[in-house]
């Protein structure tokens, strides 16, 4: 039927959002299921990028904390449509607080190990944002490259946000920036040769 979801997952999105649109309203029963639902996610995705539990576990209670002040402010159009985006966002920006914090009273908390397997969904949910027929060219870069391209458009972060994020310094991250994108942009041109219809190229 025109105007409901097609899939679980987009039923489980519209249903994350209106989740948010209920804890806006101060719903506590609302903000509960959204906790419930997300925080596993999130904490998954924290402990990819920072190896101190304490840290996880402190932002997630000020980035639950902030989504109860501020779940007014989510839009539909923001972050695609994207609750789990949105949430994703106001986590991983607390994240960088807490380095920041941490930094200037002691060493920097160690960052998470980068495990050599298989895609993770947020790699997935990166091929996904910037189309498709990328996640090969996505799968072939190094390590490296690869978390700035997450950090910058998977997670919607400045330079410097990625800089702290990461732990290098601002240069690093527009080298590592530039070069992502030119790899990107002569495996897909590579790939082109093979689908001679591909435009993808030209997003790079």
């Amino acid at each position: 039927m025109k105007g409901f979801p097609s899939t679980s997952a987009a039923r489980g999105e519209a249903d994350d959002a209106e989740l948010v649109r209920r804890v806006a309203k101060g719903d506590r029963a609302a903000f509960e299921e959204l906790y419930r639902r997300t925080s596993p996610w999130l904490t998954v995705r924290l402990r990819r990028r920072c190896a101190d539990e304490q840290i996880v576990a402190e932002v997630l209670q000020e980035t639950f904390l902030a989504v109860w002040r501020a779940a007014d402010r989510f839009s539909g159009a923001s972050v695609d449509g994207s609750a789990m985006g949105w949430l994703w966002t106001i986590a991983a920006r607390r994240l960088i607080d807490a380095f920041r914090r941490r930094a200037r009273h002691a060493q920097p908390p160690p960052a998470a190990a980068i495990a050599d397997v298989a895609p993770a969904a947020e790699e997935e949910a990166l091929a996904a944002t910037v189309g498709d027929g990328v996640g090969d060219a996505l799968a072939r870069l190094a390590p490296e490259l690869r978390q700035v391209l997450q950090a910058m458009v998977l997670d919607g972060l400045s330079v410097r946000e990625t800089a702290v994020l990461l732990g290098v310094p601002e240069g690093t991250v527009k080298t590592r920036a530039r070069r992502a994108r030119a790899s990107m942009r002569e495996t897909l041109e590579a790939l082109k040769f093979g689908d001679p219809g591909s435009r993808e190229a030209a997003t790079w």
